[in-house]
């Protein structure tokens, strides 16, 4: 059975900082729990209390909450009212739609001097002739029952007639009880059936049947695998189908069973399929063949550049900038590159070879980007010595190699040809074309530039 656990009241306490010592409200609602325990050593503050839709038979462990104002029961399996004397605060109770035939528990309330609201709605003593006069007789405090305000003619005459009612509740309480012992020993009988059909049941799936049987499953057992999957469906199918069109009373015992039949069937199939899922077969990386093969398990944006320039082939590796370094294992052969991402592979070829030893890897921190730089194996020749290689060998009187040297001429600069001063020619002659100031002033430069350039600086003068 399911009780309640000091995890699940911290969890629920996340509006008070998930402290339960001070505790104030807590809603334990539809977490089928079958047992009340605890609240009264953890939580002692406790004014409301949320414990409806579960499967709590009785009332239990509250006594201790003297601070208890609210307490909501409703949709369990309660069948008497009890263990309550305690809560000196309670002011309302909801017990509705429970088993309450026991009527005559209401007693027991009669110490909570300040009960107002009381909420017996759905359960059996609600059907009992004289329910609601015995109630407001019994129950001097309340002020509302049922959500139908006492009045204090109703009180009046309940009072008169009390002796009378009182013994037709007990009459009737007497026939509801031996009502309910019968329906406990037909609850006894169909559980023990039920577990003996299950016991039967996997004697011949284990094949206790014959002693053959053992041996012949292990030597069919691949064939026959989907054979009995689909046996086993429409065996379910025909169970649930039986379980649920069986006409049966409203108990305690059918709620239970109905809520275990299912747990039970949730939990089948979460094995069936945990079962089903086979472990998948590691990736194959490099076939039998020796071929390495490209793979991205990890599903990362790449990009592979060949720098000429550097003479390197570099990865950029769009890794998850938030995952740690620690998480990442890369590998440089000769010939590919592997990187482990949180223990995926990402595996690349290479167009060239590459040396291992001299590589290096970086990790972006704005982009959390991987950056692998791998020197190429093989030295290449650089653009500029290809250049003056050509030029050396323009001296011959091959027609094409003098072709190739005249046009790698041309794309050279030669400073002598092409100088600075051209440059401020050029500007002079602009600023020539202006007026007034302007002109002068780029003719008096024009003249001291000549004065220095026709004739010797002479001192005396």
């Amino acid at each position: 059975f399911l009780s309640v656990t000091e995890d699940l009241v911290r969890r629920r306490a996340e509006h008070n900082d998930c402290e339960i010592f001070s505790l104030e409200e807590i809603s334990l609602h539809q977490q089928e729990i079958e047992k009340l325990e605890y609240l009264d050593k953890w939580c002692r503050d406790l004014k409301i209390l949320y414990l409806q839709n579960n499967l709590i038979p009785k009332i239990e462990n509250v006594g201790k909450l003297k601070k208890l104002e609210y307490l909501n029961v409703a949709l369990n399996n309660i069948e008497r009212i009890e263990n309550l004397e305690g809560c000196e605060e309670l002011k309302k109770l909801d017990l509705t739609a429970n088993f309450i035939g026991e009527l005559s528990s209401i007693e027991t309330l009669q110490c909570n001097i300040h009960l107002n609201e009381l909420f017996l709605v759905g359960n059996p003593c609600t059907e009992f002739e004289g329910y609601r006069q015995y109630v407001v007789a019994t129950l001097h405090q309340l002020k509302c029952l049922d959500s139908k305000e006492i009045e204090r003619s109703e009180r009046i005459q309940a009072l008169q007639n009390y002796p009378e009612v009182k013994q037709k509740i007990r009459e009737q309480e007497q026939a509801y009880l031996l009502k309910r012992a019968r329906e406990k020993e037909e609850a006894q009988r169909r559980l023990q059936e039920r577990k003996d059909k299950k016991e039967k049941q996997m004697k011949s799936k284990l094949g206790f049947d014959s002693p053959d049987s053992l041996q012949n499953k292990e030597n069919h057992q691949a064939e026959g695998d989907r054979e009995q999957e689909t046996w086993r469906t429409a065996e379910d199918d025909e169970e649930d189908r039986r379980f649920w069109e069986e006409p049966t009373a409203y108990t305690p015992e059918t709620r239970l069973e109905t809520h275990r039949y299912i747990e039970e069937k949730r939990r089948a199939k979460d094995k069936t399929r945990e079962s089903k899922k086979r472990e998948k077969p590691p990736r194959t990386l490099v076939t039998a063949e020796g071929k390495v093969l490209n793979v991205n398990v990890p599903k990362l944006h790449f990009s592979l550049k060949d720098d000429e320039e550097n003479n390197q082939i570099i990865l950029d590796l769009a890794v998850y900038r938030h995952l740690d370094t620690s998480l990442l294992d890369v590998d440089v052969q000769p010939t590919y590159i592997r990187v482990l991402v949180k223990g995926k592979p990402f595996q690349l070829v290479l167009p060239e070879e590459v040396k291992p030893d001299s590589s290096s890897a970086k990790r972006s921190q704005t982009t959390g980007h991987l950056v692998v730089s791998m020197p190429k194996a093989k030295e290449i020749i650089l653009a500029k010595q290809k250049v003056s290689t050509s030029v050396k060998h323009s001296d011959c009187n091959t027609p094409q190699k003098n072709a190739r040297s005249a046009q790698v001429e041309k794309l050279e600069v030669d400073p002598s040809k092409y100088s600075f001063p051209d440059v401020t020619k050029i500007i002079q002659e602009k600023e020539r074309i202006g007026q007034g100031p302007i002109r002068l002033q780029p003719e008096k430069i024009t003249e001291t530039k000549k004065s220095y350039v026709d004739f010797e600086n002479n001192e005396d003068v």
